[in-house]
């Protein structure tokens, strides 16, 4: 396109400003964590709210889409010749958990912020992706290869939306990107691996402090900003000791921990900071803290005190699964990445909930045989849950060569460089997509954590960059490719288009 034609474009962005901000906190109302159900609505009645939500728009924008059984969908900008782009997004988010400033699912717009769970990752994205569509569209651009948002539904849990939309629909993008991780563009994803550390515990006959319960975070893929354990003592024995020793700790840590009486029994509560599972340094793990606390206590059974020991001398706070036989790096990646997402412990047995993003030039089997080596003699197994390969695009690949140029042009940055994360997006859903932006280089890392906001004008900043990386990209049709194909306002209705389901 020309020069003229994008200013064009990016003047239509400006003046949809305020009805982006509308639209996006529309969607943060709800509370849209994929919960799975045998119901008509797969992932849960919110999540099929925000979806329906998000349909409507593209139906009343005159755009055609697509309904695979609610578990996903697409809403497209027909193109005048062959192919299709995609913009590949997710509608859930992540548990809030606590300690907001504001109303997670508010909506709200504070200093030029709007607020709330979703506004990063990655409804923020996906709007700002939408209107750049929109845009696109209403300045009268025609592309040559459809473009296609794609809807997500369960990103953040298991993927099985995107796996039915996939099988149910007929054509999949040749190329595209993910607006879910950071700027400038990203072209290799680490390998992620999600698993249950297990074991069970053997009846005790010995008296004294007993660990009636441990309950920990929220997800796998974020770092426990809270745990809860319950003890108590069942040789008459009291608990100013342990308050004591808590005391002591907060004093020299700086630890937020506390205890509170529950008829016969202590309530030990820790938090700690939230953070993405992919970047845990950025936060502190909660369980990890209370993990630290049990070191000080005596605990009558021998294998809950023999867990607590191997938890503190082989996890304790390493970022890097240094002590536990996994540690590895590339050049490309870095060092692995290692989080304690979750703990689930009582009198019977104990689970540990690990997400560990490993070096795009490892596999799966290496982090496993490690870790086994170190668990065996602590009587520990390992449950293996979702694994997602690595993915790796060359930094000279041209599509890459494109995104950067358009993301300095936007930008200014020149000295940023293409990224290989931790994070795990739906570029590995589908052959030809890479993930770009939506976090600018040196912004705050929001996702996953309590607070998190996008401001209006960065989301009019990526309206602009994700409109010029779509017209490069799709192409533009030529005279007579448009004039043989509908012309933008020929489309399907609203009503025919959120109705329609293509065989």
């Amino acid at each position: 396109m020309s020069h003229t034609d994008l200013e064009q474009i990016r003047s239509r962005i400006e003046e949809y400003r305020t009805e982006m901000v509308s639209s996006l906190s529309a969607l943060i109302s709800i509370p849209s964590i994929a919960v799975r159900t045998k119901g008509p609505d797969p992932f849960g009645a919110p999540v099929q709210q925000a979806y329906e939500a998000m349909l409507r728009m593209g139906a009343d924008a005159g755009f055609r889409t697509f309904d695979a059984d609610h578990f996903g969908g697409h809403i497209d900008f027909e193109g005048a010749g062959e192919g299709i782009f995609g913009i590949v997004g997710h509608l859930d988010v992540v548990p809030e958990g606590d300690g907001w400033d504001f109303d997670p699912y508010g909506g709200e717009v504070i200093d030029g912020f709007v607020c709330g769970r979703g506004t990063m990752d990655d409804k923020g994205p996906v709007i700002a992706a939408f209107y750049a569509m929109k845009a696109l569209r209403d300045c009268g651009f025609i592309p040559k290869k459809t473009v296609r948002m794609i809807l997500g539904l369960d990103e953040e849990t298991e993927w099985e939306g995107m796996r039915h939309y996939l099988a149910f629909a007929e054509d999949t993008p040749d190329s595209g990107f993910t607006p879910d991780a950071d700027f400038p563009v990203i072209h290799g994803e680490m390998g992620i691996l999600v698993f249950d550390i297990a074991r069970k515990f053997g009846r005790t006959q010995n008296k004294g402090l007993q660990l009636r319960s441990v309950r920990g975070g929220t997800a796998a893929n974020s770092v426990a900003d809270s745990a809860r354990a319950v003890v108590y003592r069942d040789d008459g024995g009291g608990y100013e000791d342990i308050r004591n020793i808590i005391s002591a700790l907060r004093e020299s840590t700086g630890w937020k921990i506390h205890t509170k009486g529950i008829g016969k029994s202590l309530e030990i509560r820790t938090a700690g900071q939230a953070a993405h599972g992919a970047k845990p340094g950025q936060g502190l793990n909660a369980i990890s803290i209370l993990m630290n606390v049990f070191s000080y206590l005596n605990f009558a059974s021998d294998d809950v005190t023999e867990f607590i020991r191997f938890y503190n001398d082989h996890i304790g706070f390493d970022l890097h699964g240094e002590r536990i036989g996994c540690a590895m790096e590339d050049e490309l990646s870095g060092p692995l990445v290692w989080n304690v997402g979750m703990i689930d412990l009582d009198p019977g047995s104990v689970r540990l909930t690990i997400n560990v993003r490993y070096p795009v030039t490892a596999e799966d089997v290496q982090v496993y045989e490690g870790i086994t080596r170190i668990i065996a003699p602590f009587d520990l197994g390992i449950i293996k849950g979702k694994h997602q390969p690595p993915i790796y695009i060359p930094a000279d690949d041209p599509m890459i060569v494109t995104l950067m140029d358009i993301y300095r042009r936007a930008t200014g940055d020149e000295q940023s460089q293409p990224l290989v994360i931790g994070g795990g997006t739906y570029a590995r859903a589908m052959d030809g997509i890479v993930a770009f932006g939506a976090r600018f280089p040196g912004g705050p890392e929001l996702g996953h954590q309590k607070n998190e906001k996008i401001s209006v004008d960065d989301l009019v900043l990526l309206a602009k960059i994700y409109a010029e990386a779509i017209a490069a990209l799709a192409g533009e049709a030529s005279g007579d490719e448009a004039s043989g194909g509908e012309a933008p306002g020929n489309e399907a209705s609203g009503d025919e288009a959120g109705a329609a389901k293509e065989d």
